[in-house]
């Protein structure tokens, strides 16, 4: 105890200038005057409008990627007390002086800023000396275009970051064997890995390229006897598999509680989840009655119609007697799918076998396989379909409401109730959370959507159609009881009034997280906006040969503007290293095939490693987008630039050290080798350079 308590306490320390250095200049590079220019550039008039509406709790729901970003950039937005009222309507528009542009743009600033000696650090890692980490850092340090994406409200920079902590906590993890601090490291590479994927789907493919190292190191692993195999395999599948989901999870689970209220990308969603946010369709169906019964009142929304929603409808209208074509039509009252709230949307569910159209008491709820007729509510005309073929789609049947026109065209009126996402086989149909099929009874047709457009006598509406339920894709056959009350009137006038009043009812009904967590995967997943021609669109090829650019930003009145645009030394720079990297891992593999050894074990695993990691970083990040149908442009490729920057100055060492070592020029110099004056001479290439020879 004494020895431990002699004075004085010396505590010893080394700070890498160098690091210190490249990281101030990292920070000075992408924050200075960070709110010039103080106007919307490119893309934030897009990622602005999400920071509003976190900012108001209004749902939004983005295709291109989870929202962890977005609420990155929204706590930003938080930090400087931005209320959300600004409108992102055009790129080019002034912020107005109470909107705090510096706080906006900071965190993406300040991790663009970070992936600097994160760089730096992760050479060091993979083994190469801290020449070649300064030539990384200064690559990405001076790289304009990563410098001009991490100045502004954009996602890169963020997915850049996540990915580089990533793969330098997994390295130190890996080379630190002997530790058990090193079991923090592998967590946070597992919660940067999550981190990564809840910027963008991109990250996804770093992920796996992590786990398939990490699957690599494990393999290699289960060899060494010495270890407790079992400990290490679970302590890494709970870092980097359950940790990582469980973090994605919960990045929905704050992007959901926060987003509370209903908002314009409401209609993208079912009407189950609708109804749980606070306003918009919830203010109309809560408190309606769960159970559908016979007798009840009920709209009925498409599952098909998406991203526009649409209800079965009718309307006072029958089809033509003749079709552009000349095909005859049973010229009944036409049935449709309206995309908006309309009278016309109301059907009563009846039981075939009785004449009321109210509900009983006690209500008899309609159950799965029942078999029931639809009245129109507004024109009592059943629904129908029959053997006649639909007005645009001629494969399929006709669906109408039935017209008694006394030419021996029967009533098929019948639909039997199909719960595709029951629980048991008896369960009752449920207002929203149910989804229906409607077979038709008669012909085993399911009504249907088919999404055409009838031309003008059909009012442009979306036609319905009967399909036999082989032919029909399942994704486009249900049909979900939206609004939903018991029927009262039986009289038809009195009907129509009871139709035109309000359903809300002041009771309250939740849908659970893993249910609205799940729907939403699926709706960004399939969700797709249309995507439009853009004048800076580019392709991936491009981006190798630096063939295209970016106008991001270009003042009102003067020739001032930001461009995103590579630097060509170092875009060159960087293809050519990829480029040398495969050839000389061709060479290596073949003359190692033929047993010839030209490294190393250790350096061996060095160069393979720089490869997995950079060549195979460039690979996941590249190629993917050359398979997808989507707008792309010149700034999808940074993540992917990124691995070849920190590729070339450590293949440049590994050619320094390891290569030129084998060259013989100077080798009569170290081997006793009797040489005229005038060839030392020719070996003297620098005037400093103190050779001796003797004079004759």
């Amino acid at each position: 105890v004494s020895v431990m308590l002699q004075l004085p306490l010396v505590v010893t320390t080394q700070v890498d200038l160098v690091l210190v250095l490249v990281s101030l200049l990292a920070f000075w590079t992408r924050l200075s005057r960070l709110s010039s220019p103080n106007a919307v550039v490119f893309d934030e008039v897009y990622y602005g409008q999400f920071v509003s509406l976190y900012m108001k709790r209004v749902f939004f729901i983005d295709d291109s990627g989870p929202p962890l970003g977005h609420m990155i950039m929204a706590l930003g937005a938080y930090l400087g007390e931005f209320d959300g009222n600004f409108v992102w309507n055009r790129i080019g528009a002034e912020y107005p002086s109470s909107v705090s542009v510096w706080s906006l743009r900071l965190l993406p600033a300040v991790c663009g800023a970070l992936c600097v000696p994160l760089v730096y650090l992760l050479t060091l890692e993979l083994k190469f000396c801290h020449l070649s980490a300064l030539g990384a850092s200064a690559l990405l340090l001076l790289e304009n275009s990563l410098i001009v994406q991490s100045r502004f409200m954009l996602l890169e920079s963020l997915l850049i970051f996540f990915v580089l902590v990533a793969l330098l906590s997994y390295l130190k993890f890996h080379n630190h064997p002997n530790s058990w601090f090193r079991y923090c490291w592998l967590l946070l590479s597992g919660a940067s890995c999550a981190a990564a994927v809840g910027v963008k789907y991109m990250g996804v493919f770093s992920y796996l390229l992590l786990v398939g190292v990490a699957s690599l190191h494990t393999w290699n692993l289960i060899g060494d006897r010495t270890l407790s195999v079992c400990v290490q395999c679970v302590c890494r599948a709970v870092c980097l598999l359950v940790v990582p989901v469980l973090l994605y999870v919960f990045w929905f689970y704050l992007h959901l509680t926060l987003l509370h209220r209903s908002g314009p990308h409401d209609q993208l969603m079912s009407s189950a989840f609708q109804a749980s946010l606070e306003g918009g369709l919830s203010r109309i169906t809560q408190g309606q009655p769960l159970d559908v019964s016979y007798g009840s009142q009920v709209t009925l929304r498409s599952s098909a119609s998406q991203p526009i929603p649409c209800w079965l409808h009718s309307h006072k209208a029958n089809y033509p007697i003749r079709y552009e074509n000349g095909r005859g039509s049973s010229h009944q009252q036409q049935v449709t799918c309206y995309p908006f709230k309309d009278v016309n949307n109301w059907w009563i569910i009846k039981d075939a076998g009785r004449q009321e159209l109210v509900v009983s008491s006690p209500p008899r709820p309609v159950r799965h396989g029942d078999v029931i007729q639809l009245v129109h509510g507004m024109t009592s005309r059943f629904l129908n379909s029959h053997d006649v073929a639909a007005p645009m789609s001629p494969h399929s049947q006709e669906v109408s409401g039935y017209i008694d026109f006394n030419v021996s065209m029967a009533a098929q009126n019948l639909w039997r109730v199909d719960i595709s996402n029951r629980e048991a086989e008896s369960e009752s149909w449920k207002t929203i959370m149910s989804e229906v099929r409607l077979v038709h009874v008669n012909t085993s047709a399911v009504l249907k959507l088919s999404g055409v457009s009838l031309p003008d006598w059909g009012f442009r509406q979306l036609e319905v159609v009967a399909e036999k339920l082989f032919k029909a894709h399942s994704s486009s056959l249900g049909w979900t009881v939206e609004e939903h009350r018991y029927g009262t009137s039986q009289e038809q006038k009195e009907r129509e009034a009871e139709l035109h009043s309000p359903t809300h009812i002041d009771v309250d009904r939740k849908m659970s997280f893993w249910a609205k967590f799940l729907e939403l995967q699926w709706k960004m997943l399939t969700v797709k906006q249309e995507d439009s021609e853009h004048k800076y669109s580019s392709s991936p090829l491009e981006w190798i040969t630096m063939e295209t650019n970016i106008a991001y930003w270009l003042h009102s009145s003067t020739n001032a503007q930001i461009h995103l645009i590579g630097n060509p030394v170092s875009w060159g720079v960087a293809h050519l290293s990829l480029l040398a990297y495969q050839l000389l891992a061709a060479v290596y593999l073949l003359r190692r095939r033929r047993g010839l050894k030209d490294l190393p074990d250790g350096v061996w695993a060095q160069f393979v490693c720089l490869g997995c990691v950079c060549v195979g970083g460039w690979l996941v990040n590249f190629v993917p987008f050359l398979l997808m149908e989507k707008t792309l442009f010149l700034y999808h490729y940074l993540p992917a630039l990124c691995y070849l920057h920190l590729l070339s100055p450590a293949l440049l060492e590994h050619t320094h050290t390891h290569l030129l070592r084998y060259t013989h020029t100077h080798s009569p110099l170290v081997t006793l080798v009797q040489l005229s004056a005038s060839q030392l001479q020719a070996l003297k290439w620098r005037d400093s350079w103190d050779i001796l020879y003797r004079r004759r």
